[in-house]
């Protein structure tokens, strides 16, 4: 006799898949928030006194405890623990979570010495570094039309670098102290970041790390790195000088905490959804802060800006849209 079952398994199976978009949709629209109003927050509501590395400390802090609540929850706390290993976790998440830390201290800087459109702008270069750092550890490939999509992404970032380093722009620094301590930081944090990307990837496809394990070990190997560079670092010199929260307020948390959320966010949305929907949280993302910057801070773009916009928005769509594919060969 026929069974029912298997007539309700593809309605149980698109009710699944309808459940698993919305949740997408989800992380997507938050991450896309998060991203695009995390420079605005930043400034605002950390203050210049406030030393870079209690700062990126307290956020790596928070995600791991937020990191380790959702795993509570989800019940795969205890197993996906009794399977860890110490030597396992170093080459997984080891030097990832070194070069995260170091990027997290540039994009600190960066936040307090750039427009917060054009800081966005500029750290989407690390689309390209990333396609570089996969190219040579993984082999991955680019298609002509990625090719021309990071061609305009350079572009755009040339225009922003000479946009922002020959005036003062809508930044209240020098054109020396915009160069050297907003754009050069960003940039070399996009090279440290696809380095990161390529290492992460490479380091998923081995060990097969859950994205929430893959936070709490270089949040842990991350933080430790930060804290032993405290000893000879300017950082840590005015730590044991002035305190570890000197010049924090209250509010300060707001932006770690949104930090440290969105750092859980990118995990979840690239491990459930992919680079297309990722980068369509980038594109929505640089939007979000036009839209925030001239609403909260009554700045229109630059015309730098304005000119650039639509160039990182198209290599950005172009990228996603059109990936490599291999060509079959002829019999």
């Amino acid at each position: 006799m026929p069974s029912v079952a298997p007539k309700k398994r593809p309605k149980d199976a698109a009710t699944r898949a309808d459940q698993m978009n919305r949740g997408i949709l989800l992380y997507s629209i938050l991450l896309a928030l998060q991203y695009g109003a995390q420079p605005l927050i930043s400034k605002r509501f950390t203050r210049r006194e406030v030393i870079v590395t209690s700062s990126v400390l307290t956020c790596e802090i928070v995600k791991v405890v937020c990191a380790l609540a959702i795993m509570v929850k989800e019940g795969s706390l205890k197993k996906t623990f009794s399977e860890w290993t110490v030597a396992g976790a170093l080459t997984a998440s080891g030097l990832p979570a070194i070069i995260y830390a170091l990027q997290n201290s540039l994009l600190q800087i960066s936040y307090k010495n750039l427009d917060s459109l054009t800081f966005s702008m500029l750290n989407q270069t690390k689309i390209l570094f990333t396609a570089v750092c996969t190219y040579f550890l993984l082999r991955q490939k680019q298609s002509i039309q990625q090719i021309g999509a990071l061609f305009l992404l350079i572009v755009a970032a040339v225009l922003l670098s000479i946009g922002e380093g020959s005036s003062k722009g809508s930044s209240d620094g020098s054109p020396d102290q915009i160069l050297f301590h907003g754009i050069i930081p960003v940039l070399v944090a996009s090279v440290l970041s696809g380095l990161a990307s390529a290492l992460c990837q490479w380091s998923s496809q081995v060990k097969k790390h859950s994205s929430y394990l893959m936070t709490v070990e270089m949040s842990v190997v991350g933080s430790l790195f930060l804290f032993a560079s405290t000893y000879k670092s300017p950082d840590g010199e005015a730590i044991r000088q002035h305190g570890f929260f000197y010049g924090w307020t209250i509010l300060t948390m707001i932006p770690v905490i949104f930090n440290a959320l969105g750092g859980i966010l990118v995990g979840l949305v690239t491990s459930r959804a992919g680079g297309v929907r990722k980068g369509f949280v980038i594109v929505s993302a640089l939007l979000v802060t036009a839209l925030l910057q001239f609403i909260f801070e009554g700045k229109p773009p630059s015309m730098y800006c304005i000119v650039a916009l639509p160039l990182v928005v198209s290599s950005i769509s172009i990228y996603q849209k059109y990936p490599y594919r291999v060509k079959k060969k002829e019999l």
